[in-house]
């Protein structure tokens, strides 16, 4: 797609917005579609229920999952995407304040590209998400959709 998309899956409104400041800060300029639990993400992914005229072949560049979403959790998002051929190969970064080394674990396990903490203070997560930005939207040579 000509406008390369990252898909934030965030609950809290205070952490949606704190992102998408860092990432206008942190000067990444792709779209950013911002989804607000487990099932909305996967029904906008694989676009179904309120997103089933989106069209299918604009998948995001990157996900940043939270871990601790309602109706379903980060991980049982990420272990879906990872099931099916049309999102196995996309990018996921798990963007949480979980501190928790069997999240961590499981993150991995899970099959997440990337685990960050999210840091307390403002300045360090914009230096997060720029550098999050540079790396896996400019240097990161993805799979082909």
């Amino acid at each position: 797609m000509a406008n390369p998309m990252i898909l934030l899956v965030e609950d809290n409104a205070d952490d949606e917005a704190l992102t998408l400041r860092a990432l206008k800060k942190g000067n990444v300029k792709h779209r950013v579609q911002v989804v607000r639990d487990g099932v909305e993400a996967l029904d906008f992914l694989f676009c179904t229920n309120a997103y089933a005229d989106r069209d299918p072949r604009d998948l995001p560049q990157l996900i940043l999952l939270d871990i601790k979403l309602p109706k379903m959790n980060g991980m049982e998002v990420l272990r879906r995407l990872r099931a099916d051929a049309r999102t196995q190969l996309l990018p996921v970064v798990l963007l949480t304040s979980s501190n928790e080394e069997q999240d961590l674990v499981e993150g991995y396990r899970s099959g997440a590209n990337s685990y960050i903490r999210k840091p307390v203070d403002f300045d360090q997560f914009v230096e997060a998400i720029r550098q999050l930005g540079m790396y896996w939207l400019l240097l990161n040579a993805s799979p082909p959709q």
